[in-house]
């Protein structure tokens, strides 16, 4: 057998190697009395190194390990097939697999809980805004008016004084050419607000917007990416006073 399969045994007790080398490493283990051995020392070490309970040990132990070792004598190792790592560096080697692959599992756990984070912030996001929707459609005064787009679809503008707020909702047939986007806008003053760009290739869109008292008029352009700071290509517009 290949160097390459003995290096492989802590990664396999593991279970970090993919269906080939798992494959390889099972068939070595069958002839290998020495790797056998090593595999079971490691899922031993990893069985402790996991355990969460861990007791504290003595004081006196580092001492008298160091005191055992300074009065020991040193076997040379029996010859086989390969050199047999020390038992002390198996265990190392073992604590250390253990550590990366507990860390690899705290940041796949951490990423995970990032998502879930994400996706509730969103839900909860569109949680609120539907209630804002509702609540401006449920005002005793909300006043609904639409305008068709050139080229096909809709904008459809629902305001209430009462709420000072309204709900742009745009549905277009089509995106527009050549990569531009739709962005919304309202008129306050005479002068055109950006409140909502579109990414490329978006056709619908529903917008909340506050101080719509303040408004005199809702339009939809057509712009490069990213919108633009006045409206060039107007496709729509809705007065609201």
């Amino acid at each position: 057998m290949t160097a390459d399969v003995h290096s492989l045994v802590g990664a396999y007790v593991l279970d970090a190697v993919d269906d080939l080398e798992r494959a390889a490493v099972d068939r070595h283990l069958r002839e290998c009395d020495s790797c056998r051995s090593d595999a079971a020392e490691l899922r031993e070490a990893t069985a402790r190194l996991a355990d969460g309970a861990w007791s504290v040990p003595p004081p006196r132990l580092r001492d008298d390990v160091l005191a055992a070792v300074a009065t020991t004598r040193q076997v040379p190792a029996e010859p086989s097939r390969r050199s047999r790592q020390p038992a002390r560096s198996r265990w190392v080697a073992a604590a250390a697999a253990v550590v990366v692959a507990a860390g690899t599992g705290t940041a796949v756990f951490t990423v995970q809980e990032q998502r879930v984070r994400d996706q509730r912030s969103v839900a909860e996001a569109a949680g609120a805004r539907e209630a804002e929707v509702r609540d401006i459609l449920a005002a005793p005064d909300v006043v609904l008016r639409d305008q068709p787009l050139t080229g096909g679809g809709k904008v459809t503008v629902a305001f209430s004084r009462l709420r000072d707020s309204g709900v742009i909702l745009m549905a277009a047939d089509a995106a527009p050419a050549d990569g531009r986007v739709f962005q919304l806008w309202t008129v306050r003053s005479g002068t055109p607000v950006s409140e909502s760009v579109l990414a490329v290739g978006q056709t619908s869109v529903v917008t909340v917007v506050a101080g719509m008292s303040a408004a005199s008029a809702v339009g939809v352009s057509v712009e490069p990416p990213g919108g633009s700071p006045a409206p060039t290509v107007t496709v729509a517009g809705v007065k609201t006073i």
